[in-house]
């Protein structure tokens, strides 16, 4: 989970940002877990409550002391963080909080016959969290890349599970100060309900 942007569109960090009680940075951390993941990696700023709260929330955490070039170097990171024997990872922005862990399992259960991709899609448009296996880490530590991670989906895009989900959290971006405003509105009379759907 890559939290180590500048959230500049939101003006402060959107991992403390709370739905319900929850920030969105825990809210992600217990839908991976929950979900299937065997750990859950947050990539954060140095020197930044982030990593507090990421500790907090149970997630294993990693500096980014360069995040400047955007989320490839965090995913970076994470991926030489994971070690030799992984057999691939899911990313999953922090801006996505309304994810169902249910959503995760399904992407972790697709991904169990290694293909390169999976994507989870609503509709005809793709969502996260992306899966991407461990053949193609080479690519992302590419120090040539171009374009970030989107590159490398593009590039296998056709040989992509692309997994369709009836889950709108996969596709809600929350990245303005106005979508944030509109999401507590609508939890604010919501019964309380697991996230363990």
């Amino acid at each position: 989970m890559p939290c180590a942007g500048a959230s500049v569109r939101m003006g402060r960090p959107k991992a403390l940002l709370e739905i319900e009680g929850h920030t969105f940075l825990s809210l992600v951390t217990d839908a991976l877990r929950d979900g299937g993941c065997d750990r859950v990696i947050v990539v954060v700023p140095e020197d930044t409550p982030l990593q507090e709260a990421a500790e907090a929330a149970g997630a294993q955490v990693i500096t980014n002391p360069d995040p400047g070039e955007g989320p490839i170097t965090s995913l970076r990171l994470a991926i030489r963080e994971s070690g030799p024997d992984t057999q691939g990872v899911l990313y999953h922005p922090v801006d996505h909080p309304l994810v169902l862990s249910s959503s995760v399992a399904a992407v972790v259960q697709a991904a169990k016959p290694r293909p390169l991709l999976v994507v989870p899609m609503l509709g005809n448009q793709r969502g996260h969290p992306t899966y991407f296996d461990a053949q193609l880490f080479a690519e992302f530590l590419d120090p040539h890349l171009e374009g970030g991670a989107r590159t490398v989906v593009h590039r296998h895009l056709d040989d992509a599970v692309l997994l369709s989900l009836d889950d709108e959290g996969i596709r809600a971006d929350i990245d303005t100060p106005a979508l944030y405003a509109e999401v507590v509105e609508s939890h604010t009379d919501r019964p309380a309900e697991a996230r363990s759907q």
